[in-house]
C-alpha cells in the first residue's frame, strides 16, 4: 500500500518536510517511490505538484493526518472529485 506522508529534512532545530509516496513498510527517512511537495512549517509554506498527487489518490494511495491536513487546505480534493465528474 502506497502512502503520502512526511520526510524529514533540514537541519536541527530547522525542520523542512517533503511530501512523498512512500511504500507503508518503509521508514520515514526511507527510499520514495516520488516526491510530490514540500511543507515549511516555519515560514509556513508549501508547495504541492497537484497532478502527482491526484495521480497517486486516484490510485488508491492515502494520506497521513498531516498530509490530508496540507493537501485540503490547498483545495487538491476538490479538483479530484471534479475529475470524478467527468469520467462519469
Amino acid at each position: 500500500m502506497v502512502k503520502l506522508r512526511l520526510k524529514r529534512c533540514g537541519r536541527k532545530q530547522r525542520a523542512i518536510y517533503r511530501i512523498v509516496a512512500i511504500d507503508v513498510r518503509s521508514r520515514r527517512e526511507g527510499r520514495d517511490l516520488r516526491k510530490v511537495g514540500f511543507y515549511d512549517p516555519i515560514k509556513n509554506q508549501t508547495y504541492l505538484n497537484v497532478p502527482a498527487i491526484l495521480y497517486f489518490l486516484e490510485k488508491g494511495a492515502q494520506p497521513t493526518g498531516t498530509v490530508h491536513d496540507i493537501i485540503k487546505k490547498a483545495g487538491v480534493f476538490t479538483e479530484l472529485r471534479l475529475n470524478e465528474r467527468q469520467l462519469t
